[in-house]
């Protein structure tokens, strides 16, 4: 009897090492996917941006507005551009220079696993230069969603951006990885994450302590805008406003009460408008270039485009 018990305990352990071997390995795994040619509405080109030390990033670029900011997206784990393609449009309409790219190892974009944000994070700094020798003078910005958002915060700081929007991003990798396994387990069995955070630095080869964008969002030398959903269970709220609080001013923070771990431009595209879009421009519109739109605008559709930080810039009384 105590023989078969010994027998199916062990089982029962090799078979919960064999499950977090299994998760620890789904984790981590490239997502590539044809992408194609961009849609036709977007009036965007195929491009390719070498990465120091990496293989190139595959994208699409808008080229905007003249004398605009430009702006690069940066979808979430498993996904690629196209889950982007709600905002790419939606900053075009305003007249924006947009950037959309896959992170490596996902989409048409090469890479051996999904690492978090860590190298990730060569990307980011690649595209975003990338961006700075097409508008050379013209400020820049990032919106990044859970593992983009990340891939920005776990960069090179300052980030070398003049806005940053980040999406649903997970405050410490530890406590990400805890919620995941709660999600699918329960509570009890999130206590295991500590093995399975211990697997992602031995498939890695990376510290999962340094995984921690709340210790370093307050470097981001940017004004930033933490969006969270209230009912996210991914990223936690309180994870949200604990990034709020510890990034520096300015900085603002946007909850959406009944979202989850959702895209939040398809949950509230007017919020959505009113918060971000609002964001960025006032971050990034120039006074100066602001009345000269003012001057030019002849027709009815020019007015329209016209941001509404342009709006309050042009009711402020003249010096």
């Amino acid at each position: 009897m105590l023989l078969r018990l010994g027998i199916a305990t062990v089982l029962l352990c090799a078979a919960g090492a064999a499950g977090l071997w299994w998760l620890g390995g789904t984790l981590v795994a490239p997502r590539p996917a044809v992408i194609g040619p961009p849609p036709a509405d977007l009036h965007a080109r195929e491009v390719d941006i070498a990465v120091p030390q990496a293989p190139p990033v595959a994208g699409w670029w808008i080229a905007g507005e003249p004398g605009r900011a430009s702006v690069l997206l940066l979808h979430g784990i498993r996904s690629d551009r196209r889950a982007m393609l709600g905002r790419a449009r939606l900053l075009s309409r305003h007249g924006y220079a947009v950037l959309l790219i896959d992170l490596p190892a996902h989409g048409e974009s090469p890479g051996d696993a999904i690492t978090l944000g860590w190298r990730e994070a060569a990307a980011v700094t690649a595209a975003r230069d990338w961006m700075h020798e097409q508008r050379p003078g013209e400020k820049r910005a990032v919106i990044g969603v859970s593992l983009g958002g990340a891939s920005v915060v776990l960069g090179p700081q300052p980030s070398g951006f003049d806005a940053v929007v980040l999406e649903a991003v997970y405050s410490d990798a530890r406590q990400a990885i805890r919620n995941r396994i709660a999600m699918r387990l329960g509570d009890t069995a999130a206590t295991l994450s500590p093995l399975l955070a211990m697997q992602a630095e031995w498939r890695l080869g990376i510290p999962v302590r340094e995984l921690s964008p709340i210790d370093r969002i307050a470097n981001l030398g940017a004004p930033v805008l933490v969006v969270a959903g209230g009912q996210d269970r991914h990223t936690l709220p309180a994870e949200s406003r604990a990034m709020y609080g510890r990034a520096r001013a300015p900085k603002s923070f946007w909850l959406l009460p009944d979202a989850a771990h959702v895209d939040f431009l398809a949950h509230d595209p007017a919020g959505y408008t009113d918060h971000v879009i609002g964001f960025l421009d006032r971050q990034l519109d120039d006074p100066a270039r602001c009345l000269r739109q003012r001057d030019d605008a002849t027709s009815a559709g020019s007015q329209e485009r016209r941001s509404a930080a342009c709006a309050d810039i042009e009711k402020r009384p003249s010096p």
